[in-house]
């Protein structure tokens, strides 16, 4: 313990003062610990306890000093007989007066006389002549300073300053516990409330799927494969065009996963500027930049203990690609501004509708982060490969719309016919948003294929539409390919009906065989056709190879 102009009288010489630090101390020790396990604001059941001790004449003054995080530099907490001005004043850096000196030295220091000591700064101000004497005490947690105690002394104190010193160590000590508590159950509050809001968001939203549908060959390998790899801790890449429902297939993994009961965090890195990106993935510091007005947690640090489903990995830039490779190996960060690292237990599952292979070779995406993300691919089949899954798809969503606007209406076969023979390239996402079209648009009742030329964004559509232009007459070789039409063409400028779009569909195909030399699969390719489709339409049409 450092002194300034103080005889600190030893234990044996305190034996003959009339009061020791024994049972009364004790008692007062205890009352204090039960002030501090109320459930009201811990700060003022601090102060309470500080004036139980000025009340036994213990002190006349008590302040309590934090130090501030990653600075040398104390703040005050809580106090008694401090004005609102005294208490801005009331900060130390290390170093600087008794308080300062003695969070420095990790030593308590005591000024007998602060009259006439220039240790004594007085930042707080409105000595009494009361006042003699001033202790401040270091306040240690592994070794680290965490505070400082301090108290101003008045002439009648019953016990000397190692008395003194080992009673402020102790309150103190009860002061930081009960404040680390506080700020525990404090941060969980706010986990628990920034998670609340986070799925309220979530669920506000219109993309969402309610199940997953797909009876189809492709997709019972997919599930498959989920239900091997989801009870693992496993990084997963998702992989497949858009609108394959990857978000749908995530959400899968995480609530067949161990981390079902921890949190779900979803961001789709193109959705969000470069230099955002970084601040919604790591979190930031309070002022960072112009905006950071206060600190926020990033995805990473909201998804500890849970799944972090990262949309569109290919769309990262160069910079990140880096620091998201640092987080899957070591599991830790820093966010944005700051230089704490955070120790993060997250399971990724990443997702992207890029050839990441290409971008390797490229130089656009890192080699290392690609292995490391790929631990476990699940390739999506878009939607042209999963035939099977289309009608079921249809039915779905129209019975889903239909419940949402209050509709009842249904599909003629040949309007279901033409809906299944669209390829959709947007997949999923194009399926749904047609089928919600349809229902708003259509009337109740039967859906007439009729109908759907006005809702239907059919890529061939111009195909059918087509028919002022007669199809050229069928060169020799045609006859290999199919029987002769029982129908001719529909005449320039005649009415377009469902017969006439279907010769000139079967024409068209015909054609395409032929230009082929009868390669259904190249075919397929040159009319904008799965082979699955293609072969659909040869046999509707009985056409012969």
């Amino acid at each position: 313990m450092m002194t300034f102009e103080a005889n600190i009288p030893n234990r044996e010489e305190c034996q003959t003062c009339p009061l020791t630090f024994a049972y009364k101390e004790i008692n007062l020790l205890y009352e204090v610990a039960v002030m501090l396990t109320s459930t009201s604001d811990i700060n003022e059941n601090i102060e309470k306890a500080m004036r139980r001790l000025k009340q036994h004449s213990y002190l006349e003054r008590c302040a309590l000093f934090r130090k501030k995080d990653e600075a040398n530099e104390l703040e005050l907490l809580a106090s008694i007989d401090l004005e609102p001005y005294q208490k801005k004043m009331a900060s130390y850096r290390f170093g600087e007066g008794a308080t300062g000196l003695a969070a420095k030295s990790r030593e308590p220091i005591v000024i007998e006389n602060i009259h006439n000591n220039i240790n004594y700064l007085n930042k707080m101000g409105n000595i009494s002549t009361q006042m003699v004497s001033y202790v401040a005490v270091p306040l240690l947690q592994d070794e680290e300073v965490i505070g400082v105690i301090s108290a101003n002394l008045g002439k009648n104190s019953p016990l000397n300053f190692d008395e003194i010193v080992r009673m402020l160590t102790i309150v103190g000590s009860l002061f930081v516990g009960a404040l680390k508590v506080q700020q525990k159950i404090t941060k969980e509050k706010e986990s628990l409330s920034e998670l609340k809001t986070y799925y309220q968001e979530e669920m506000q939203k219109d993309y969402k799927f309610e199940n997953i549908i797909g009876h189809s060959t492709k997709m019972q390998q997919v599930f498959g494969m989920i239900n091997t790899v989801a009870p693992t801790d496993a990084t997963i890449l998702i992989r497949g065009e858009t609108g394959t429902g990857k978000e749908l297939i995530a959400t899968a993994v995480h609530n067949l996963s161990r981390r079902q009961n921890g949190p779900f965090i979803k961001l789709n890195c193109a959705a969000i500027s470069e230099t955002l990106l970084e601040s919604e993935l790591f979190g930031h510091e309070k002022g960072a930049f112009t905006d950071a007005r206060e600190m926020r947690k990033g995805r990473f640090e909201l998804a500890d203990g849970g799944t972090l489903f990262l949309d569109e990995i290919g769309d990262i830039t160069p910079s990140l690609q880096v620091k998201l490779l640092r987080i899957l190996q070591e599991q830790e960060f820093e966010r944005v501004g700051g230089n704490k690292t955070i120790k993060t237990n997250v399971r990724l599952v990443a997702a992207t509708n890029r050839n990441l292979e290409e971008m390797v070779r490229k130089g656009e995406f890192r080699e290392d982060l690609f292995y490391r993300l790929n631990v476990i691919p699940i390739n999506l089949p878009p939607l042209r490969e999963r035939y099977e899954d289309v009608k079921l798809l249809i039915e779905h969503y129209l019975h889903r719309f239909m419940k949402e606007h209050r509709k009842n209406m249904h599909f003629t076969k040949g309007a279901m016919e033409l809906l299944l023979d669209y390829p959709w390239p947007g997949n999923i996402r194009e399926l749904q948003n047609t089928m919600e079209r349809i229902v708003l648009i259509c009337p109740d009742g039967e859906i007439q294929p009729e109908m759907l030329s006005h809702v239907l964004p059919f890529n061939y559509q111009k195909l059918y539409m087509q028919s002022s232009e007669a199809p050229a007459p069928m060169s020799a070789p045609a006859t290999a390919y199919a029987a002769p039409s029982s129908q001719p063409p529909p005449a320039p400028g005649g009415p377009v009906t469902r017969k006439s779009l279907q010769e000139l569909e079967r024409e068209s195909i015909i054609q395409a065989l032929i230009d082929s030399h009868g390669i259904q699969t190249k075919a397929a390719r040159t009319l904008g056709m799965s082979a699955r489709q293609i072969g659909y339409k040869i046999k509707q049409y009985g056409i012969e190879l």
